[in-house]
């Protein structure tokens, strides 16, 4: 199975990791969810994959691919994201949220 960075090194990708806070776990993945119809619809999106621990249930991650830090950053200024931020400090654990921009190497 295809991934995009297997013909695309150039991407920059995405891994963004948080923990819902006690009791929180549906709501965040109920926002986290409504974040993927606008994001796929911006500039320099390529994918954008929601996933779930399966050894910890509520915390959950994203792995996503933008053709450039730029267009990731104006991603990142969405009213939708900026909305989500401003939800994050009620929904996430003591840890908050990571976010890991990396480059495919292998």
């Amino acid at each position: 199975m295809a991934t995009p960075t297997d013909d695309r090194r150039d991407l920059l990708t995405v891994i963004a990791y948080m923990t819902a806070a006690e009791g929180k776990a549906d709501e965040l993945r109920a926002e986290l969810e409504a974040l993927i119809e606008p994001t796929s619809q911006e500039d320099g999106y390529v994918n954008y994959d929601l996933h779930e621990s399966v050894e910890n249930p509520g915390s959950f991650f994203l792995y996503e691919n933008w053709e450039s830090g730029e267009q990731l950053d104006t991603h990142l200024a969405a009213p939708h994201l900026v909305r989500f931020a401003g939800l994050l400090g009620d929904l996430v654990d003591e840890k908050g949220l990571s976010i890991n921009r990396v480059r495919r190497i292998a």
